[in-house]
């Protein structure tokens, strides 16, 4: 993409009223927009990173046969009364009168949209197992909107859902949902640093899980165990002081944002909306269900939290919005011929093609974080050849123009 098309522009300040640096850092490089506290627009260069975020989340998810659909945001008072969550969940639903005074409210979860629906489909334990997953916008009432992306009153979400004939069943499916979400990370680029955690809340086992990625500035606070290496969330260390998988006690206090969690809801729902299947014999049994979040807007958030310097964003390769920044600083057109070599070769390009100065030019590539900058100018010419610097080290290198594709492809 030519930059002299891209309708967003950087900002050279940092907006005022923007606390988390993730939200700065993505208005000033141009990615999104904020319209109200936790609610943003994804320009361009910010969609396409979430658009690779959310595809990765995609591809982990067929693997493990999760099928895609995509749920109605508005839902109707009725299901959330049948599971008494319309009280219980409180201010955190928004809520509100539709036509005829009927009462509706914007999901925040899908819960009470999917296990009725699924009643139309699973009759006997011929239909089970199988499992179903959306990316939706979800709403939340939150309170306290100050952490950017990362605490949003309107964000993304996928939510996969699972269907089993027993506990046994949906211990299986479980663990190959915990797999995939190792999977997941790591192609993130965060493998290393996020830790599947203990948590409580679990409706049909003792405990849920989280995936909580290390971080200064995160919110949540966890206990790692060295020796297993996972992690336990506050409550339960307020509750049994040790590992729940090893019984280690000496456990390290850190700083995480949780960017992912996963349940075993049992019959909690399928109770609610009497979900059965006739088993073998002819009996009637509830269905077993599992719930299996993650955000993508919040790994995004949580991506800049923990990858960027004091010029700007760095962003992983396999989610940056553009794999090249090329930046023209000749008339000459050599940088044309090359942009369209590097298009032409399947290599995402951004081309700063814009009538400002190097200067200008150099700040803004730092600011949006792209892995790969080759600059184009009269001085690398000379040698049939340009410079290349990764985003984040200091070290340039002179790529003759003849193994540029070859040299950026093999990374």
């Amino acid at each position: 993409m030519q930059q002299t098309k891209l309708f967003t522009k950087t900002i050279k300040e940092a907006p005022k009223d923007e606390t988390s640096l993730n939200a700065r850092l993505l208005m000033q490089a141009g990615f999104v927009d904020k319209l109200m506290a936790g609610v943003y627009t994804f320009l361009p260069l910010g969609l396409r990173v979430l658009n690779k975020i959310e595809n990765i989340i995609r591809e982990e998810m067929n693997a493990i046969d999760g099928q895609e659909i995509l749920m109605p945001a508005l839902q109707p008072k009725e299901n959330w009364d049948k599971t008494g969550r319309w009280d219980s969940m409180g201010d955190v639903l928004y809520k509100f009168q539709g036509a005829n005074q009927r009462d509706l409210t914007l999901g925040s979860t899908h819960e009470e949209t999917i296990t009725p629906l699924m009643s139309k489909f699973i009759n006997s334990y011929k239909d089970l197992p199988f499992s179903a997953y959306q990316f939706q916008t979800k709403f939340r009432n939150e309170e306290r909107a100050k952490s950017g992306l990362l605490r949003g009153r309107e964000f993304r979400m996928k939510d996969l859902y699972s269907f089993h004939v027993d506990q046994n069943d949906l211990d299986q499916y479980y663990e190959q949902a915990q797999d995939a979400y190792v999977k997941i990370f790591r192609r993130l680029g965060i493998g290393d640093i996020t830790h599947l955690t203990y948590a409580t809340g679990g409706a049909f086992s003792k405990y849920s899980h989280e995936y909580q990625t290390l971080a200064d500035v995160g919110e949540d606070t966890i206990y790692f165990c060295e020796k297993c290496s996972i992690a336990v969330n506050k409550e339960i260390i307020d509750e049994q002081k040790v590992c729940p998988k090893c019984g280690n006690t000496d456990l390290k206090e850190k700083k995480s944002i949780e960017v992912g969690n996963i349940f075993k809801l049992g019959e909690k729902f399928s109770k609610a909306f009497d979900l059965k299947y006739k088993d073998k014999d002819g009996s009637d049994k509830n269905v077993i269900m599992g719930c299996y979040g993650i955000g993508p807007s919040r790994i995004m958030g949580a991506l800049v939290e923990i990858f960027h310097d004091d010029k700007g964003i760095i962003w992983p390769e396999a989610i940056a919005p553009f794999h090249v920044h090329l930046i023209k600083l000749t008339d000459d057109k050599t940088a044309d011929k090359i942009y369209n070599e590097l298009s032409e070769s399947g290599i995402e390009v951004l081309y700063d093609d814009r009538d400002v100065s190097a200067g200008v030019k150099f700040a803004d590539a730092d600011l949006m974080g792209i892995p790969y900058r080759i600059v184009v100018s009269k001085k690398t010419l000379e040698q049939e050849a340009v410079e290349v610097k990764r985003r984040g080290m200091d070290d340039v290198e002179i790529i003759t123009i003849d193994k540029l594709i070859n040299y950026v492809k093999r990374g």
